[in-house]
């Protein structure tokens, strides 16, 4: 994808300084990609928030993207800061929806103001093994993998995570249950 800018040196992703970000997070809602990631044993990956917001939550990964940034690029760089990999190309990722995503607080901690997300959200089965996952960084306190199944009942869960996981989950099921001889009942749970 070729970016098309009026200023030609506008060609890469730009990233701001964290007070100018702040003013930005205040006054607009960043786009972000978020990532559902879900292994052949259809396990999906979370990681545990170390930073606001979501803090203290399971979620999936992903971030947002800069100026300048395509969607391609910013999966590419996305995948390999918070999974630890390059591998999973965006021509494999499945375009799902779009959402909005409302914080109380913001990355800052500053008070009087949340975060506004609009989050597009991709999904794309991963191998576990391609994987260079970290036992903790500044992003996350670690990983974890969930049957799609299991991340609907886990109080640890972000609620926006429970919606991505839910919808993930529903339509295997649904799945599942065509696919299930005439004499099996449809999987209910």
């Amino acid at each position: 994808m070729t970016l098309v800018t009026a200023n030609e040196a506008e060609t890469t992703p730009a990233w701001l300084q964290p007070d100018t970000y702040v003013q930005v997070v205040e006054l607009a809602p960043p786009v972000s990609l978020d990532m559902v990631l879900p292994d052949p044993d259809r396990r999906i990956l979370l990681g545990y928030r170390n930073n606001r917001p979501a803090q203290g939550t399971w979620f999936v990964p992903g971030g947002r993207v800069g100026k300048n940034e395509t969607r391609a690029e910013a999966w590419l760089r996305i995948t390999h800061a918070e999974i630890g990999t390059r591998s999973p190309g965006f021509d494999r990722a499945r375009f799902l929806d779009v959402y909005e995503h409302l914080y109380p607080d913001n990355f800052a901690g500053r008070p009087g103001f949340g975060t506004h997300y609009v989050v597009l959200e991709y999904k794309m089965e991963v191998d576990p093994d391609e994987l260079q996952l970290r036992q903790s960084d500044s992003q996350h306190g670690g990983f974890l993998w969930l049957r799609e199944a299991e991340t609907i009942v886990r109080p640890d869960l972000h609620p926006y995570t429970k919606a991505y996981c839910s919808k993930t989950a529903c339509a295997s099921l649904q799945l599942e249950a065509r696919l299930q001889p005439p004499w099996h009942a449809p999987l209910t749970k």
